[in-house]
């Protein structure tokens, strides 16, 4: 399976107008993050994990000429805004885009985009196939996913291990039943938003700790804040197996 990152970022990851901080004005591509997803795709499936604002540019620049379906982690806006967007893939293969969701991120969708759930019905609409999680593991195409739930502050957030590979984002705890669910990936990928202590998300060393408990061959840090700092000073001080993701990376698994 081919991996590739479409956006590291946060909110406060992307560069912010009038910051003026040494990650915004850096002219290092790798601090340059859009909204974190990602793309996986095999020989017969393309799949994205979240659609957020950033999505129509994430998916021009990373040539996805395929999309079978799209798997959300969560409803906030930074991981589904850009849904609509999936309308021209539907013009491309004349058939409905598969979108998996849990009911709290399924009402949302609804709401943000009712016109595409509408009774009336109009050439160029999105066309959305929804398929509610529980919690339940699925199947897209030929790719298997087994859910992980975890909490970011109170919201249940779900993470995805497909085969030998686990994707968490927005996340600041992980049950032991989870966390076992996640033992054996060969990569993990992990949110780590900044240094300083957050209500939701794991901090960088919260995030070092739980790396080193599942002990995954290469573990990956995404959904970045500009305030974690400099891709490449951060990068280098993290222990062997253990680094930073940026827009664009790509792996095999």
């Amino acid at each position: 399976m081919n991996i590739t990152f479409l956006g590291t970022g946060t909110s406060q990851g992307v560069p912010m107008i009038g910051c003026g901080c040494e990650v915004c004005t850096s002219a290092n591509p790798k601090d340059n993050r859009l909204r974190s997803a990602v793309w996986l795709q095999n020989e017969d499936t393309s799949v994205v994990i979240d659609s957020g604002p950033d999505f129509r540019y994430q998916m021009l620049r990373a040539k996805v000429e395929t999309l079978d379906g799209i798997v959300f982690t969560h409803g906030h806006k930074d991981h589904v805004a850009g849904l609509d967007d999936v309308r021209a893939y539907n013009y491309w293969t004349q058939k409905d885009i598969d979108i998996f969701a849990n009911p709290d991120t399924e009402e949302i969708l609804r709401r943000e985009f009712q016109y595409a759930f509408s009774n009336i019905q109009y050439p160029g609409l999105p066309q959305l196939a929804i398929h509610s999680l529980t919690g339940q593991d699925f199947t897209v195409g030929s790719m298997d996913f087994r859910t992980i739930k975890v909490l970011h502050y109170k919201l249940e957030v779900f993470g995805y291990r497909i085969g030998d590979f686990t994707y968490i984002t927005d996340a600041n705890y992980i049950a032991p039943e989870e966390m076992d669910k996640i033992r054996g990936t060969k990569i993990l990928v992990l949110n780590a938003l900044r240094h300083e202590k957050h209500i939701s998300h794991f901090t960088l060393n919260e995030a070092i700790d739980i790396a080193q408990e599942i002990g995954a061959e290469q573990t990956y840090f995404t959904h970045i804040s500009h305030q974690l700092g400099l891709h490449d000073e951060i990068n280098t001080s993290l222990p062997q197996g253990i680094f930073l993701a940026y827009d664009g990376l790509k792996l095999t698994c």
